[in-house]
């Protein structure tokens, strides 16, 4: 008990729950719980009837009590909710209200939710790999750009699509315009971050080759990410960045050094130069809409809040970053020249669910790809941006990709 009394003391938790108990055990504990709250200059409330959402078992607490600890505000939230229920709201927003009140994230309520209830997200079926898809009137001077000057692998080539590999599990599908899903007229709304401790080398390498460099290297001793911003040959912006130890990147940081850079093929440069991950900026208009579609629908969990830019986990090397336009490098746009794609372990499940409970609007039905090399389907998020879920099938061009994506 004292260690959830300290939690909501030092408002890491707004409410704590006891575990339910028999009525007299409570009279047992009863006092000893009072001097424990008044320690912490808190209250603790004796609950003979739980709400019932659909965060727990329905039986749960029933026939039992539970103690809450608790400050003033917070057990009045909590009244309220159990008032608003008792009406006939007993839904996910309630279950989602009641799992805030408990300090929460919104990651741990969706496995809460999964558990207890039909409700599931992404991570649900599995997320393999992340992959952003890049559209060109010159697939072949792109294709120069990524293989043989920033010496990316290439780990599948359709002709019409070339999909290289930038780290564990992050990957960037170049596709030629005319036969993709976006022309290559299309705003460029979106930036990719290539991760590196490697800004000095790179920054003098792409300057030797001419590449050009919108934003140039300034790095500043505290701040929480240096980088620049290059372009490729279409006019992508590619972010050479660097996140550093500090409090808004706490989470971050231990996720970064599981993996160790991934080694391009630059064979000629002196020191190996290499990426480590990816993240993905997509800039919205109301970037609290994203977060929550992103958090509730998609279920990403949060791993970095920059205020104005939040970035979210969603495979082990590949990241989803939500940026106000306001302040991002681009505005927002209503048509994209990009589709962000999620290599889904169990797609068929995951197409049966999105049909069955809409959690974001279909594009395109689920569909095979040419010569049966892959399954997708595609959605929209609430930015306008497409994204794809997908699965790669056993084919002769896909050989090497599943030898990656099986590691």
């Amino acid at each position: 008990m004292e260690a959830f009394a300290e939690m909501v003391a030092a408002d890491v938790k707004p409410l704590a729950l006891s575990e339910p108990m028999h009525a007299k055990d409570v009279d047992n504990l009863w006092s000893e719980a009072q001097e424990i709250a008044e320690k912490y200059g808190i209250g603790v409330y004796r609950e003979g009837n739980l709400v019932p959402t659909q965060l727990f078992p329905i039986e749960v607490a029933q026939g039992k009590e539970v103690l809450i600890f608790h400050k003033e505000n917070a057990l009045q939230a909590y009244l309220d909710l159990k008032e608003s229920m008792a009406s006939g709201n007993n839904q996910q927003a309630e279950a989602r209200r009641f799992g805030r009140l408990l300090g929460y994230p919104p990651h741990y309520i969706n496995q809460l939710l999964a558990k207890h209830s039909d409700f599931r997200t992404l991570p649900d079926f599995g997320i393999k790999a992340t992959n952003i898809f890049l559209y060109y009137k010159d697939l072949s001077r792109a294709e120069d750009f990524y293989g043989n000057l920033l010496g990316m692998e290439k780990v599948s080539d359709y002709e019409f699509a070339k999909t290289f590999r930038v780290s564990e599990d992050a990957f960037i599908t170049l596709v030629d315009a005319e036969l993709g899903r976006h022309k290559a007229e299309e705003p460029k709304t979106v930036a990719i971050a290539l991760l590196t401790d490697q800004l000095p080398e790179w920054y003098d390498f792409l300057q030797e080759k001419e590449v050009e460099i919108k934003y140039t290297y300034k790095p500043k001793e505290n701040n929480a990410h240096d980088g620049f911003v290059a372009v490729d040959p279409e006019g992508y912006l590619l972010e050479f960045e660097t996140f550093k130890q500090h409090p808004e990147n706490e989470k971050l940081m231990p996720q970064l050094r599981r993996y160790p850079a991934l080694p391009t093929a630059l064979n000629a440069h002196p020191l190996e130069l290499g990426f480590y991950g990816t993240v993905t900026w997509m800039y919205y208009e109301d970037l609290q809409e994203a977060e929550r579609f992103y958090e509730e629908q998609i279920g990403l969990p949060l791993i970095v809040d920059q205020g104005w830019a939040k970035v979210y986990q969603a495979s082990e090397t590949g990241y989803i970053g939500l940026v106000d336009e306001k302040r991002g490098m681009h505005n927002y746009t209503e048509k994209k020249g990009t589709s962000i794609a999620f290599v889904v372990d169990n797609l068929e499940d995951w197409y049966a669910y999105s049909q069955k409970h809409a959690p974001f609007t279909l594009e395109r039905e689920m569909y095979s790809g040419k010569e049966d090399r892959y399954k997708a389907f595609v959605g929209v998020d609430p930015g306008k941006y497409f994204l794809e879920f997908n699965a790669f099938l056993e084919h002769e061009d896909n050989t090497r990709l599943f030898e990656v994506l099986s590691k």
